[in-house]
């Protein structure tokens, strides 16, 4: 996240005291270090504060702002926001529980706005560097480069390292639409330092962000027009998950165009105009802001990774082995700058794998890891492991149990019927290929199935848990308990009428 992108009230200048202090004195290096992290995001802290608390010498480099984008620009503020914007639901939908709000509410944005930097503000001291030189690491803030196999360059300072970490994240992807530096735009990095909401806003692209996004402007009272190139939003997710989530959108007035490609955009008198086509129907979208929401790059420039003799590359990301290794032995990568799982929390399991391999010579895969994922939209989808499209496409057989929440007592309550349990079990056995989950949160949800799937347990245990009525998560005991209704087979069916009519004998 770039420091310009800052409104500058005191909220940010407590997020700077911490993530970039203005005072901040770079250590003298060491003579060599055991470890050399390069990026201060979600994989780059972990590693720095795991291989400090096991008694390693390390040094943590970051060019902008210590917390990466999920403290800065992605996971804190944007959750904030969508948080705000469900408040704004819940006001708005209050009438189907009986009760009623009266006419002439509003929402303050520049309010929402202000809570959004406070937020991050107050959750920042957990990555300062303050608290990183407490934790016994070397804080070096200044781009880091490498200067050969073994050695990391921070302006004059030379780092020399036995293992380096790349964990330098990713950044905003931009679409190549002729017009669109000239219109100007919005991306994730830029969007939260709004401090008046937009009255006609236009999101590109239908992916996560985009409908994170697109959604919680929706309900803060811009008018928006979400534009996606495939035929479904979330076209990485379940379809029957993503129908749930486009009805959602639609329910809060958003202006669908799927299928579709912006050919250009330009500035007309005060409106902002993307020229949108779909097959051979054409036109056009005014609008006050356009915000990009088109996925996002690995950031490997800047690097001189082939002083290195580290292969990348500018779309996937720095080439690493199962084990995070490059094509430098002595160097290895975590999280964005190297995955396509591009999660804080799949960055914070990445660097856990490092940790084994780079000090200690394990062998831990990231192959082994199983990464759930989950979007914030209202409802929200939460999916691990295969979906049906992944499974018919690698030709895995399987069985789908589903329960619909609208048959779950919990969800009836909570007026939260439309979703679903969706799981994915082994045709001949009770294990758990996959499952997707829709609901308020299932992000609280998917942890069972994961658990379940990364302990080798199935159907048949997660049956024997007793889930507290009432709850959402009942859900997942009903796919259980009707996995163990097919064990009835007929032969057994005969067997236990025997049994019980002997016992009425």
């Amino acid at each position: 996240m770039a420091i310009a992108t800052l409104p500058g009230d005191e909220h940010d200048a407590n997020l700077l005291a911490n993530t970039r202090p203005a005072d901040w004195i770079n250590p003298i290096p060491a003579r060599r270090y055991n470890l050399v992290v390069i990026g201060g995001g979600s994989a780059g802290l972990i590693a720095a504060a795991g291989a400090a608390g096991l008694g390693a010498k390390v040094a943590l480099v970051e060019r902008d702002l210590l917390g990466g984008d999920c403290l800065n620009a992605g996971c804190v503020p944007s959750k904030t926001l969508i948080r705000a914007a469900r408040a704004v639901a819940a006001v708005r939908d209050a009438g189907r529980f009986g009760v009623r709000v009266p006419d002439g509410w509003s929402v303050d944005f520049a309010a929402v706005m202000e809570r959004v930097r406070a937020t991050r503000a107050g959750l920042s001291s957990h990555d300062s560097a303050a608290r990183f030189r407490c934790l016994g690491v070397d804080v070096f803030l200044g781009t880091g480069t490498f200067a050969g196999p073994a050695t990391i360059a921070v302006g004059e300072q030379i780092l020399p390292f036995r293992r380096a970490v790349i964990a330098t994240g990713s950044r905003a992807a931009i679409p190549s639409i002729p017009g669109l530096e000239v219109t100007g735009f919005l991306t994730y990095e830029s969007v939260f330092a709004l401090t008046a909401l937009p009255r006609r806003l236009a999101v590109i692209g239908a992916g996560p962000v985009g409908c994170e996004l697109a959604q919680a402007f929706a309900r803060l009272g811009s008018r928006v027009t979400l534009i996606g190139k495939h035929t479904q939003v979330l076209p990485k997710e379940d379809p029957d998950a993503a129908a749930r989530v486009e009805a959602a959108l639609r329910y809060d007035g958003i202006d669908l165009l799927l299928g579709c490609e912006v050919t250009r955009a330009e500035q007309r008198d005060r409106d902002k105009v993307l020229h949108v086509r779909r097959e051979d129907d054409a036109h056009e979208v005014a609008v006050d802001t356009i915000l990009v929401g088109a996925g996002r790059l690995p950031n490997v420039d800047r690097l001189d990774l082939d002083k290195a003799g580290v292969t990348y590359d500018p779309h996937h990301g720095v080439r690493v082995d199962d084990h995070l290794r490059t094509s430098n032995p002595r160097v290895y990568a975590a999280g964005d700058a190297c995955s396509t799982h591009k999660f804080t929390h799949a960055a914070d399991a990445m660097a856990r794998v490092v940790l084994q391999n780079a000090l200690f010579k394990g062998g831990a895969r990231v192959s082994a890891l199983t990464i759930p994922r989950c979007t914030y939209t209202s409802p929200e989808i939460a999916s691990v492991g295969l979906t049906e499209r992944d499974a018919r496409s690698r030709g895995v057989p399987y069985r789908v149990f589903a329960q619909e929440l609208a048959r779950v007592d919990r969800a009836v309550i909570d007026g939260e019927i439309d979703g679903f349990v969706k799981l994915l079990v082994h045709p001949n056995s009770d294990k758990i290929l996959g499952g997707t989950i829709v609901s308020s949160l299932p992000g609280e949800m998917i942890a069972e199935v994961t658990l379940a799937m990364v302990n080798g347990l199935g159907l048949r245990a997660i049956g024997k848990t007793i889930h507290p009525y009432p709850t959402q998560s009942e859900a997942i005991k009903k796919i259980a308990d009707a996995y163990a209704r097919t064990r009835l087979t007929p032969a057994v069916k005969w067997l236990l009428d025997k049994w019980l009519a002997w016992g009425r004998s």
